[in-house]
Parts: C-alpha cells; structure tokens; sequence
C-alpha cells in the first residue's frame, strides 16, 4: 500500500532509528496518539459522496475507534514469499465492519522488544463475511512486520485498528483503472469486488498487474473467476519482470507502452469514448509509483510521471 492521510504521523514513527531509544519510544507513543486523534476526526467528517454504511459495517469489529486484539487461527504458505493469514474476529457473528477500500493498522514489537512496530494491510475476504479478518502478507527480507507476521502460529494475537481508504462512490466514474505492482493488488482485489458484487454498480474495470515471476500471480484464480461471473465488467492485464519458460504472461515492467497497449491513454480508452478512462488508482513498490505518478513517500501527491505523460491530470491519480 501506499498513500494514506494517515501515514505521515507513521513515516515520523518509522523513520526515527536514528534517535535514542527514549526518544523513538516518545515517537512511537505520539504516533499512536496522531492515529487516534485523526480517527476522532475522520469519523465526523464528510463523506464525500461515498454510500452510507451498511448495518454490517456500522456494527462491525471495527466500526468504531481503537485497537483490537485478534488470535490467528489459520496460515497458508501461498507461494514462495506470502502466506493467507486468516484471523478469528472476536465475535464469530459479526463483520470486520470496515468500508470499501478500508484498511487495518497492525501493532506489534517483534522480536520481545518494546518499540511498537506499525504496518498497514488489506484485508482480502469479503467485508461482510462473519467472524474473520484474512491478509495476504509479502516477507520482505529484512522487514519487521512481514517478518513478524510470517512467524505467528495459530493461536497467537495480533494488534489491529482500521483505517479508513478512498471513497468510492457507485458509477462516480463509467471506467476506473487499477494499476498493481507486487502485494499492491490487495486494494484493487478489495475495491474491485465491492464494484462488482454491487449490482447497482455498472462501473468497468481494467486491471494492471506487474509481478516479478509467474508464482507472484497469487490472486489470479480469483481474478479468473471473477471475470467469468461478471463478463465483460472485468478486464486484466498481468506483465512478468521474470517469467518461467513457456509463460503465457508477457515479459517485461508496467510502462508507458503498457498501459498505451492495454487501452489506458487518457481520453483513448479501449471502447473510444472520450472520457472512457475516468480514474487511474495505483499500489505497489515505491519505485513503481514514482515513474507512474512523479510522487514518492507515504504523503506524496501526483506531479508526474508516465499517467501524466498519458494525458491523466492530478485529479484523475489516486494512491492507496
């Protein structure tokens, strides 16, 4: 994932390894307090035009401010780098409560320590399924969390708390572009099933995917059986850095000459009309990001880049 309004107060927390320990601690507890207070405020903010909350989010486990303890109860080693991390909510009767495109905050101190360590994710199960919470988590070497999070056994716990995403409002735009590099496709996988499951909805979808080799393709027998549930709503587009002999993948990155193949120049989108492409939302490595969007860091704003090049004004990029 990437942009978020709330992860300047995290970059502030993260990025302060250079600072004794007394002072990172006072960090940590700061940022802790930022989440909190932009919590307070985002919940009675504007909505921006997006839906009104269903019953099931307004009353879900998350639905309201603060942290929450949940106990893993399953992991599967999807492929070589990621595992399903599947936890049990504590009422087995109820929802995450959190909205499309939402995310959680996670809150752990790996290895004993007692400096806290904060990562956002994205949930991948249905937000109106009852009594779990299921993550698609990447190990990064060297990463704290995704090291962390790769080493729970069922039964231990982990620290949760939601943050809210993008405001989605049905049929706000006739064709949206999902733009995914690595773990990235998480959001796009969450936002493109809210679009598709809801039946007043008629919003079109392209999905760009770039992975490093054919295994990174963790989601694809979803992806697959979405597009034939809803045909002609869904369209995907994966390219491979490093793809096995014989991939039925295309080789290479997501480019310019990509996103031009696959329909997504502004104004030129794959039907002709005009205003065919509405909206680009873009995930993944911070590299990636900067090429597309011209912006770097978790607060960063659209100023550039290959979709600017493409004819996407800044109103038209969005990042997660």
């Amino acid at each position: 994932m990437a942009s978020h309004p709330t992860r300047p107060f995290l970059r502030h927390v993260l990025a302060a390894s250079t600072m004794n320990t007394t002072v990172l601690a006072a960090a940590a507890v700061a940022g802790v307090g930022a989440y909190a207070l932009y919590l307070r405020r985002s919940s009675s903010g504007d909505s921006s035009g997006a839906a009104k909350a269903s019953s099931s989010t307004q009353n879900g486990t998350f639905s309201r401010f603060g942290f929450k303890s949940l106990r893993l109860h399953s992991s599967e080693q999807v492929n070589h780098d990621t595992k399903r991390l599947r936890f049990a909510l504590p009422d087995p009767d109820a929802t995450s409560g959190l909205s499309l495109t939402s995310a959680v905050l996670t809150l752990s101190f790996p290895n004993g320590g007692w400096i806290p360590c904060l990562r956002p994710y994205t949930p991948v199960n249905e937000l109106d399924e009852k009594g779990f919470l299921e993550l698609m988590v990447k190990h990064y070497p060297g990463g704290k969390q995704s090291t962390h999070l790769h080493s729970l056994k069922p039964g231990d716990t982990l620290t949760f708390a939601p943050l809210k995403g993008y405001a989605w409002t049905p049929n706000q735009h006739r064709h949206v572009a999902l733009v995914a590099g690595g773990a990235g496709i998480t959001p796009m996988y969450q936002l493109m099933r809210g679009i598709l499951r809801d039946p007043a909805d008629h919003t079109r979808i392209t999905l760009v995917w770039g992975v490093n080799t054919d295994d990174d393709l963790f989601l694809r027998d979803e992806l697959a059986d979405l597009q034939r549930r809803f045909p002609g709503r869904l369209r995907t587009v994966y390219t491979v850095s490093r793809p096995v002999d014989g991939s039925p993948h295309r080789r290479g990155y997501v480019t310019r000459e990509l996103l031009e193949s696959a329909g997504l120049g502004a104004g030129k989108g794959e039907d002709g009309d005009a205003d065919s492409v509405t909206k680009v939302l873009v995930c993944g490595p911070p590299p990636m990001e900067k090429a597309l969007t011209g912006a770097s860091g978790w607060g960063g704003k659209a100023a550039g880049g290959v979709l600017a090049e493409l004819g996407y004004t800044k109103d038209q990029i969005h990042r997660f």
